[in-house]
């Protein structure tokens, strides 16, 4: 059977844009320092840790577009909300529970 390595083997995304914008893109990108395999890739970690700038770029252009209900987008923010609130709440960041789980395992090393 072989080893499973999720999270760990990498994967192109791939799309495809216009060669005005993309000329554009990486004219400004090269104008910042930033290549572009780097920008991509900052765009998705702030996206996936909720960075609240990006999220709420996101949410306009989701408005702007109309995709999904303004129903569905209103609760897929209060969920947001919420789940800041309980972080927030019970103070609990990824530093803080990957200590939490650092003491268990040194705690009940047979888990």
């Amino acid at each position: 059977m072989s080893e499973i390595n999720y999270g760990k083997d990498l994967k192109k995304i791939y799309f495809e844009e216009l060669d005005k914008r993309h000329a554009d893109l990486k004219i400004l990108l090269h104008a910042d320092g930033i290549r572009q395999g780097e920008f991509f890739r900052l765009m998705v970690s702030g996206y996936l840790e909720k960075d609240e700038r990006i999220i709420s770029y996101v949410e306009e252009h989701r408005t702007k577009k109309n995709i999904q209900s303004k129903d569905k987008r209103s609760k897929t923010k209060k969920l947001r909300q919420v789940g800041k609130e309980t972080t927030s709440k019970f103070a609990l960041d990824k530093g803080e529970i990957e200590s939490i789980f650092d003491l268990i395992a040194e705690e009940h090393p047979e888990l």
